[in-house]
């Protein structure tokens, strides 16, 4: 089984994302000793610009037009890494929030790899998913926590979660399960972190 590991926080070894991440993946390893990990960080990762020459390269591929040397390079990247998403049997993703949202990273790295014939289809009229990937683990690590009632102004985290359970779905993954993990920058964080890392290695037994 190959696992995909997106880690999307550029904190290393003090983010407590990764750290929960790491304690499912060593969880895996123990049930699933034939595990292959491919980790995909986000900030360590070379990822080009979805610019005006990616773009270009998109929309040549659509047209059967042939690209020039900087849109090839460009889209040649740009498969490698949704190959990375093609080879995967499962996906795991951690996801700081910033600012109500995700890193803009991650944001970078789903708009290179959805690509039309890579991650999904579309004929004209309908969308269709491309891969086939029985589930995914969304790792959500928010500094506070949401109460409606304490907090009544406050945006809410649902559209975070919603937008990347939206877009797993979209590709081609059946499940996405759901890990929160709040206050993890309060007097609280110690104890929560230690506690979602129990929950991560307990949802790895039948992952």
């Amino acid at each position: 089984m190959r696992l995909l590991n997106i880690e999307s926080s550029p904190r290393g070894a003090r983010s407590a994302s990764i750290a929960i991440a790491q304690s499912f993946l060593a969880a895996c390893r123990q049930a699933h000793p034939e595990l292959e990990v491919d980790t995909l960080n986000v900030w360590e990762e070379d990822l080009p610009d979805f610019d005006s020459r990616a773009i270009g390269a998109k929309y040549k591929g659509v047209a059967k037009a042939p690209l020039d040397d900087a849109e090839a390079t460009i889209w040649a990247r740009i498969t490698e890494l949704a190959r990375r998403f093609q080879q995967a049997d499962r996906i795991v993703l951690g996801v700081p929030m910033w600012n109500f949202d995700y890193p803009y990273k991650l944001k970078q790295l789903i708009d290179l790899v959805s690509q039309r014939g890579m991650l999904f289809s579309f004929d004209g009229r309908a969308y269709g998913p491309m891969l086939s990937i029985p589930r995914a683990l969304v790792i959500h690590v928010r500094g506070q926590g949401h109460d409606p009632i304490a907090y009544p102004a406050s945006p809410g985290f649902a559209h975070q979660a919603d937008y990347l359970d939206f877009w797993l779905k979209f590709i081609g993954v059946k499940e996405v399960r759901r890990l929160m993990v709040e206050h993890t920058w309060d007097a609280l964080a110690t104890d929560t972190i230690a506690q979602a890392r129990i929950s991560a290695s307990a949802i790895a037994q039948d992952f």
